[in-house]
């Protein structure tokens, strides 16, 4: 296992920096997730990391040495990409002991690793099978079997959900970090799915047109956004943001605000009675759609021009083009500058 350090690490394509002189330290044995959206820079990083992309400028460092013109192959990492990249004519067992071919362990070693790497991996069945007779996760299963049999410093996964189905998604997650918590190798992730990051990050790092806006665990970022960027990107549904501005008594929503008022759709609760604790931000709009998900229902409205979403108890079902009155409980607004979009805390 190793510690990761990015010292302004630069990449650029010509005139175009895509990662702008960034500063990361990753904890020996953490799982860190980047995302962003497409062209943020966090593919681009890892492959740095990986030593599939030159470094532009700054310092790389694995395990405390400086790693910037060594070879891939020289950082003993070991990277899991989308597309599985497992051989078609190979079993299984082949497949998973391909980066020990050319190692100088003994044949009995390397049996042993690649056994002890199925059996974790829930594979064993299927040693003397082809890719062409595994389903997506299994073939997913044997390139991260491939890359633990070598005993890496740390992972790379470069978005290795992607291909999957939800259901088979969601299962990948819990096993991808029930692997970490058994092997504890220092772990750096890519997606461009929060719900991913939120699940299964020890921190998180955001990135946007090759800057880091943020780093922390989820909860951190989930209950303290430092930018309206960051607000609306982690977190599912994203937040609601509607125009407002401070008055004596706390916030009042309105056209040519000075702020923007940020409530998660789990924090604005729309009910029949329209009631709400005291002190709340109360909120009139009328229903376009709802998305009934058993024990809740989501809600979207039109406030006054602003597309907002809120939750209503699972048998509650309004009509679209009803009048509805929601409201959000004191201390789940956010509040944002209008022009900066950076935050001004919570209210």
């Amino acid at each position: 296992m190793a510690t990761i350090e990015l010292e302004k690490l630069v990449k650029r394509y010509g005139k175009v920096d895509a990662v702008q002189g960034i500063d990361l330290k990753i904890a020996d044995g953490e799982f860190v997730v980047f995302v962003g959206p497409s062209g943020c820079g966090k593919s681009t990083t890892l492959r740095m990391i990986a030593g599939l992309e030159d470094i532009s400028g700054g310092t790389l460092r694995i395990g405390g040495e400086v790693v910037n013109e060594r070879e891939p192959k020289q950082r003993n990492i070991a990277m899991v990409f989308q597309n599985y990249a497992i051989y078609p004519h190979m079993t299984v067992r082949q497949n998973i002991g391909f980066g020990l071919y050319t190692s100088k362990l003994p044949k009995a070693e390397k049996d042993q690793r690649i056994e002890e790497a199925a059996r974790i991996l829930g594979l064993e069945k299927y040693l003397e099978r082809r890719p062409a007779a595994l389903s997506g996760g299994q073939r997913q299963r044997v390139a991260i079997g491939r890359a633990m049999v070598r005993n890496p410093s740390a992972f790379l996964f470069d978005e290795p959900l992607s291909n999957l189905d939800a259901q088979l998604r969601s299962q990948m997650r819990i096993e991808i970090k029930r692997l970490h918590q058994r092997l504890k190798t220092t772990t750096v992730y890519v997606t461009h799915d929060q719900v991913e990051a939120m699940t299964m990050a020890d921190r998180i790092v955001v990135m946007r047109d090759g800057y880091i806006l943020q780093t922390g665990t989820p909860t951190d970022l989930y209950e303290n956004p430092v930018d309206v960027f960051t607000a609306r990107f982690i977190g599912s549904p994203s937040m609601n943001l509607v125009p407002g501005r401070k008055n004596g008594h706390g916030v009042e929503i309105g056209q040519g605000g000075d702020i923007l008022v940020g409530v998660r759709p789990h924090d604005l609760i729309a009910s029949p009675e329209g009631d709400g604790a005291a002190g709340s931000l109360k909120l009139t709009g009328t229903v376009t759609a709802v998305e009934p998900l058993g024990p809740e229902t989501l809600v979207h409205l039109d406030i006054d021009g602003a597309a907002v979403i809120a939750t209503a108890p699972g048998k509650f079902i309004p009509a679209a083009g009803s009048q509805l009155v929601c409201s959000a409980a004191p201390g789940s607004l956010y509040l944002f500058d209008a022009k900066t979009e950076k935050s001004l805390g919570r209210q």
